[in-house]
């Protein structure tokens, strides 16, 4: 593929991009009227902006529209996705709060809740398999980037024992635990770097900040909401639920932990859900995903933008190497998108 059809390409992505984003931003105000005043209806913001009927009859199908979202960072691959879904929002959202992701995300292969008075024994349902060739990884890492571990958890490491067949497991638990405490205490700033090894670090942190400050329609029409999730563990605004999980997936075909803080609010008759991983065993360094569901004909227009970084598309290559990426993203939305359209029938 040469340099100038990559061009050609992304002109093209960045001209959808826009066009989708103004469609994302309208629609979300059209649902949360409290925030804005005199806004066109959506036949109305669909003529304004030339929306083809085609787009609109294939949404009606079930098919899946993605969109490009402006990326803040080298290292973030921001992807959008829309589906109409024949269910109300509460419908939507209710679901996704009871039953979570892993239902329709087949790469979990375990989830817990964390309370706000977590122990060790709040994380012993993640293990990593005794004797598997992960978990010996773990317990003989070094900086660099087999595992996302700051300077102290890679020193920590050196101190354990592998005589119990479970070291690795317990380990990896008390790491998820510290990171979890310092995520509740200090928010962002309590995220520690990944040590790469030769004095180079990967910063969670910052990547989840941009994140947040790149989140516009947030910062528009929840302000309040939106500085809170900045500013966390700042107050959340009443009546916003939150949650925090852990998990295992897999992830380039190894398991991987996460820790995520999950956050749902209702306007009206529209609802969002916010959610981010402050805590990523390996491949990539963060995640932040937002999931709006709109009125929409006789269900809802369900709109899903997700931002996660990695440093494998920063440096030379950097723009193939994140169209790549880009096209694996939207293949993970597609695939978790139709699986909720498959439970909610």
């Amino acid at each position: 593929m040469s340099d100038q059809t990559i061009t050609s390409k992304s002109t093209l992505l960045h001209n959808q991009s826009r066009r989708c984003w103004a469609i994302f931003i309208l629609a979300w105000s059209v649902s949360f009227s409290v925030f804005a005043a005199n806004v066109p209806n959506s036949q109305e913001l669909i003529q304004q902006l030339g929306i083809q009927q085609q787009d609109i009859a294939n949404l009606d199908k079930g098919e899946i529209a993605f969109f490009n979202i402006a990326e803040g960072d080298e290292k973030e691959l921001a992807a959008g996705a829309a589906i109409y879904l024949p269910a109300a929002p509460s419908k939507i959202i209710g679901y996704v709060k009871s039953k979570g992701l892993t239902s329709i995300d087949t790469e979990v292969t375990a989830e817990g809740s964390i309370p706000t008075q977590a122990t060790l024994d709040t994380f012993k349902g993640f293990s990593l398999k005794a004797g598997s060739d992960e978990a010996t990884s773990f317990l003989a890492a070094t900086p660099g980037s087999q595992f996302n571990l700051s300077t102290e958890e890679f020193q920590a490491l050196k101190s354990t024992s592998s005589a119990q067949s479970d070291a690795a497991s317990q380990a990896y638990r008390k790491t998820l635990l510290q990171r979890w405490q310092a995520y509740r205490q200090s928010g962002l700033k309590g995220i520690k770097t990944y040590d790469r090894g030769n004095g180079t670090e990967a910063n969670p942190s910052g990547e989840l900040r941009t994140a947040t400050l790149q989140t516009k329609v947030l910062a528009k029409y929840f302000p309040e909401l939106y500085k809170a999730w900045l500013n966390y563990p700042a107050a959340l605004p009443a009546g916003i639920e939150e949650k925090f999980f852990w998990r295992n997936r897999q992830v380039e075909g190894r398991p991987t932990a996460l820790l995520v803080h999950r956050v749902t609010a209702s306007e009206g008759a529209g609802e969002v859900v916010l959610a981010r991983q402050f805590y990523v065993g390996h491949s990539y360094n963060s995640n932040q995903l937002a999931i709006a569901c709109l009125p929409y004909r006789d269900g809802s227009l369900v709109l899903y933008a997700n931002r996660t970084f990695t440093d494998q598309v920063a440096g030379f290559g950097g723009s193939l190497k994140r169209s790549i990426g880009q096209k694996q993203a939207q293949g993970e939305m597609a695939k978790q998108l139709k699986n909720l359209r498959k439970v909610l029938k």
